[in-house]
C-alpha cells in the first residue's frame, strides 16, 4: 500500500470514528426522555423542545462551520466542537428547568455536534479522494458512523441503569472527548491547492441557490430530517407506552444502528455505479412503506425488530447519495458548506419531527398523526428528486469565474 494509500485510509477511519461518537451520543438522547421528564415533572413536549431546538441549531450553524472548516481545515474545526460537546453534555447532566435542557442540549451540543458532522468530515473526504471513488468512501464513512448508533444505544441505557441519567451524561461527556486525537488523522492536504483560484463563496451560494436540483435536494433532505428525529426521539418512549420492556427499545434502536452500516455502506457503492437520484427517490418510498407497515400491523417485540432492520437499511442510506450529488454537481471545493446548506433542510425537518412528536402527543396522548405525516412525506420526498438534474456545473462556474 502506498503512503498516499495510507493517509487516505487513516482519513477514512479517523472521520468515521468522530462520527461514531458525535451521531452515537447524541441519538441516544431519546433514552433520557422518560426519567428526566418523570423527574421533574415536565410534559414530552419540554423535551422534545430542547432536542428539536438542538437539532435546529445543529442545522443553521453547519454551513457556516462548514465554511470555516473549508478555510482553516476540519481538524481545528472538530477539537474545538468536540470541547464544546462536552462541556454541553456535562452542562445537561445538571439541566432542571426546561431553560436549562434548551440552553445545554439544545444551543450547546447542538453547534458542537454540526462541528462534528457529517458535512465538516464528508468535506475532508470528497477532497481527499477522486471523483470514481468519493461515493464509495462517503459510504464507508457514514457506514463507520452508523456503527456509533448501533454501539452507543445500549451503552447509553446501561449506564443510565448503573448511573441514573445524570451520571450517564457526566460519562458521556468524558467519552466525547475522545474525537479530539481522532482530529489529527483528518488530513486536508489537498485543501490549499482545491483553493487556488476558481469560484468565491459568492459565487458558490449565488450558483447553488439558481439551480432547481439544489433546492430538491433540500426538499428531500427536510424529510430525511424529520423522519430521523422522530424516531430517535420518540421510538423508546413509544415503545414503553405500549408496555414493552427497555430492552425491546434499546434493541430496536441498536438494531437501527446495525442495519443502517450495511444501508449507508451499500448505498455509496450503487451511488458510484446508478443513478443517484432514483436511487434516494426509491430510500424515501421504502421509508414510507416501512413505516407504514409498523404503524397499522399489531405491534410486538418481533415487529419492532423488523423495524428496526428495515429502517435502519434506509436510516442515513440518504447521506452517500445526497452529498454525492452535492459534489457531482457542484464540485468538492466548497463541498462542507453546500452540504451544511443542505443539512440545514435536514435538521428543519429534525426540529418538527421531534418537536411535533411530543406536542402532538401531548395534545393527544397517541404518536398516530406523526407516523401518519412520516408516510405522507416519504412519498413527497421520492417524487422531490426525480427531477434533480445530475449534470456538473462546477467546470462552467469555474470557467466563469
Amino acid at each position: 500500500m502506498t503512503t498516499d494509500a495510507r493517509t487516505l485510509r487513516t482519513i477514512l477511519v479517523c472521520g468515521g470514528m468522530i462520527l461514531t461518537l458525535s451521531v452515537g451520543i447524541r441519538v441516544g438522547f431519546g433514552f433520557f426522555l422518560r426519567p428526566m421528564t418523570m423527574e421533574f415533572g415536565w410534559p414530552r413536549e419540554t423535551f422534545s423542545f430542547a432536542i428539536a431546538l438542538h437539532n435546529l441549531l445543529w442545522g443553521a450553524s453547519q454551513p457556516f462551520l462548514g465554511a470555516l472548516a473549508d478555510r482553516f481545515g476540519a481538524p481545528r474545526m472538530v477539537v474545538g466542537s468536540a470541547i464544546t460537546y462536552a462541556v454541553g453534555l456535562a452542562l445537561m447532566s445538571v439541566s432542571s428547568t426546561g431553560w436549562m435542557l434548551s440552553l445545554s442540549a439544545g444551543l450547546i451540543v447542538g453547534v458542537a455536534a454540526a462541528g462534528t458532522g457529517f458535512a465538516i468530515v464528508i468535506g475532508v473526504i470528497g477532497r481527499a479522494f477522486p471523483a470514481e471513488q468519493r461515493s464509495n468512501a462517503i459510504g464507508i464513512c457514514a457506514a463507520l458512523g452508523s456503527f456509533g448508533q448501533f454501539f452507543m444505544a445500549p451503552v447509553e441505557q446501561a449506564l443510565i441503569s448503573a448511573l441514573g441519567w445524570a451520571g450517564a451524561l457526566i460519562a458521556l461527556a468524558v467519552i466525547s472527548l475522545a474525537m479530539v486525537p481522532m482530529a489529527i488523522g483528518l488530513r486536508d492536504d489537498r485543501h490549499a491547492v482545491a483553493h487556488r483560484g476558481g469560484q468565491t463563496i459568492g459565487q458558490a451560494l449565488g450558483q447553488a441557490s439558481a439551480t432547481p436540483s439544489f433546492w430538491l435536494l433540500m426538499g428531500g433532505y427536510f424529510v430525511c430530517g424529520f423522519h430521523v428525529a422522530f424516531v430517535q426521539t420518540h421510538l423508546p418512549a413509544y415503545l414503553r407506552d405500549q408496555g414493552l420492556p427497555v430492552a425491546v427499545s434499546v434493541a430496536a434502536m441498536a438494531l437501527i444502528g446495525l442495519f443502517n452500516i450495511f444501508g449507508s455502506y451499500a448505498s455509496g457503492r450503487l451511488g458510484a455505479v446508478y443513478t443517484k437520484k432514483y436511487l434516494l427517490a426509491g430510500v424515501y418510498f421504502s421509508r414510507s412503506v416501512v413505516i407504514a407497515l409498523f404503524a397499522l400491523l399489531p405491534l410486538s417485540a418481533y415487529s419492532v425488530y423488523a423495524f428496526g432492520m428495515a429502517f435502519g437499511l434506509l436510516y442515513l442510506s440518504t447521506v452517500p447519495l445526497t452529498n454525492g450529488l452535492i459534489a457531482d454537481i457542484f464540485g468538492v471545493r466548497y463541498l462542507a458548506m453546500l452540504s451544511g446548506l443542505v443539512f440545514f433542510s435536514h435538521q428543519i425537518g429534525s426540529f418538527f419531527g421531534a418537536w411535533l412528536g411530543g406536542r402532538l402527543f401531548d395534545l393527544s396522548g397517541s404518536y398516530s398523526v406523526v407516523w401518519g405525516m412520516a408516510i405522507a412525506l416519504g412519498v413527497i420526498a421520492a417524487l422531490f428528486n426525480l427531477p434533480i438534474r445530475e449534470k456538473s456545473l462546477a467546470r462552467q462556474a469555474s470557467a466563469a469565474a
